[in-house]
């Protein structure tokens, strides 16, 4: 992993005009810190005590001990760091003082909605009403909810850019389902909660996001592609590439969820994705060749009838993001120099 990148990440985050200070000398739980998105904003925390000196005290909910300490090395040995192991569907028993929580545990991966529904629609549900219970009695200064544009289902071309109040077909009986459905239901149950007992609940519905330490072989598209690309392998297409995703980089997500955890009203939702970074599935593989033209790749078509994920059904998925930039919010990072750093950030 090339340090020098995440750290530029880091410092990138934190320069952002956002009321860092709120954090000093608090306590921020993430449930799900080893994950992709959320361990982002640990780190970005711990950097905030490096760099500022903040005294913030992250406690990092995870299932898995060993994947945790992996995924953490570079911060061992510190103590504004605490991991706390267990799944998220069990009762939480957490006596310390929290000002904070991030919710994003979640099978997040196409590749498990067909192999382990249950346990994708578990911690969305269980998960996030386990969490609110424990909020209840911290007297918390903010609720953070990682939801999914996955919400928004089925719409038409004439529905993108997609709104927060704009809502499509899904099917609950497709096991697909399992994943949008059960965030749906999360989102449900967060203002559920902010209504009846007053937890500072914001929700944030990230769109396609990639950057340094992305899974390659968690079942997207995008990840797919990196794979290849490091490995010096022509990009495998296994459809007609004509869906339309937006794409956004990790450091400009990540500033965008500390802006609704910090900005945004409570009780409310946010598209966090970058529109000005759509594309083809067939054109950002043309444009991943293209950036490494030295390696000589093609892209290629491959039929695949048979594959370990069920994929989705929506062939245009654009965010609309006039809400969270009223926050003060804009991403930068196009498609060129986002996965030119994500690649270079594996060597």
């Amino acid at each position: 992993m090339n340090r020098n990148i995440v750290d530029e990440d880091l410092e990138n985050i934190i320069s952002s005009d956002l009321p860092w200070e709120q954090f000093k000398d608090s306590t921020v739980l993430i449930s799900g810190a080893n994950g992709f998105l959320p361990a982002y904003m640990a780190e970005t925390l711990l950097y905030l005590n490096t760099v500022r000196h903040l005294n913030i005290k992250v406690i990092g909910l995870v299932r898995n001990k060993d994947k945790a300490l992996t995924r953490f090395s570079n911060y061992k040995n510190r103590d504004d760091l605490k991991l706390l192991i267990q799944d998220v569907c069990d009762p939480i028993d957490c006596t310390d003082k929290i000002d904070y929580i991030i919710h994003a545990a979640s099978q997040a991966s196409p590749k498990y909605y067909g192999i382990d529904p249950v346990g994708t629609l578990k911690a969305n549900v269980i998960g996030t009403s386990n969490l609110l219970e424990l909020a209840k009695g911290k007297n918390l200064s903010g609720f953070l909810y990682f939801s999914s544009s996955e919400i928004y289902g089925q719409l038409g071309d004439d529905d993108t850019p997609i709104i927060e109040t704009a809502y499509g077909y899904l099917d609950p009986i497709n096991i697909r389902s399992c994943y949008a459905e059960s965030k749906r239901m999360g989102e449900t149950i967060s203002v559920s909660w902010f209504h009846q007992y007053d937890i500072p609940v914001k929700i944030i519905r990230p769109f396609h996001s990639y950057g340094p330490r992305m899974a390659l072989d968690d079942g997207r598209v995008y990840a797919d592609f990196a794979a290849n690309i490091l490995e010096s392998k022509d990009i495998v297409l296994k459809s007609d590439g004509s869906a339309i995703r937006a794409f956004c980089y990790l450091a400009d997500a990540t500033k965008g969820f500390f802006t609704v955890l910090l900005k945004g009203e409570n009780g409310h939702a946010y598209n966090v994705g970058n529109p000005e970074c759509k594309a083809s599935i067939l054109e950002l593989a043309n444009q991943l060749v293209d950036l490494f033209v030295e390696k000589g790749l093609r892209v290629v078509r491959h039929d695949v009838s048979c594959q370990p994920y069920i994929q989705s059904k929506v062939s245009r998925i654009i965010p609309d993001i006039n809400k969270i930039k009223a926050l003060g919010w804009i991403p930068t990072t196009s498609i060129n120099i986002g996965f030119k750093r994500t690649l270079e950030s594996f060597l």
